[in-house]
């Protein structure tokens, strides 16, 4: 495929003409999320993948990436006073790091009240109870995402609830 290009009488190369149009409509969020995977699970492509969806959508994200110490997600979260915190698991283990690391964030006052939501592969038998679920929602937890499409269709709706601002 070649470029149209603009003939002058002039000897200077011909140039490819570019059709100039309105600068996109961008959707900024005054919000940023935090995104961490669980204290036991090395996985990264989930939070990059988190991290980009996130940006995508106009969020400022902090990846705290892999295997997350609970401390450190405490004092990110004291620091940044994200709009949203998102634990991501692949490894099957979201359950129990989840309930651990919700729990010492709720201990926090200047916490209780951040959104936080779990998603991903949260358990290494399939799919969890929905005990469980409900389980991860007592520890502190605003949303329990499970792994899928239909999680993943139900993160794009909380994200939508969130505050943001056009910028043009």
């Amino acid at each position: 495929m070649s470029l149209p290009t603009e003939q002058s009488g002039s000897a200077a190369p011909n140039l490819p003409v570019v059709a100039a149009r309105n600068a996109p409509t961008v959707v900024k969020r005054d919000a940023t999320v935090i995104v961490a995977g669980g204290t036991s699970d090395s996985h990264t492509w989930n939070l990059v993948f988190l991290q980009l969806l996130l940006e995508e959508l106009g969020f400022d994200v902090v990846n705290l990436g892999p295997c997350v110490p609970t401390d450190l997600l405490v004092s990110e979260s004291l620091a940044r006073r994200p709009a949203l915190l998102v634990v991501s698991s692949v490894n099957g283990h979201g359950y129990q790091d989840g309930i651990r690391m919700i729990g010492k964030v709720r201990e926090r006052a200047e916490l209780s009240a951040v959104p936080a939501v779990i998603g991903g592969k949260l358990g290494i038998a399939g799919a969890q109870s929905a005990e469980q679920l409900a389980e991860l929602v007592a520890a502190g937890y605003d949303a329990v995402f499970d792994d899928g499409a239909e999680g993943i269709a139900s993160f794009r709706r909380l994200l939508d609830s969130l505050p943001q601002r056009v910028l043009t």
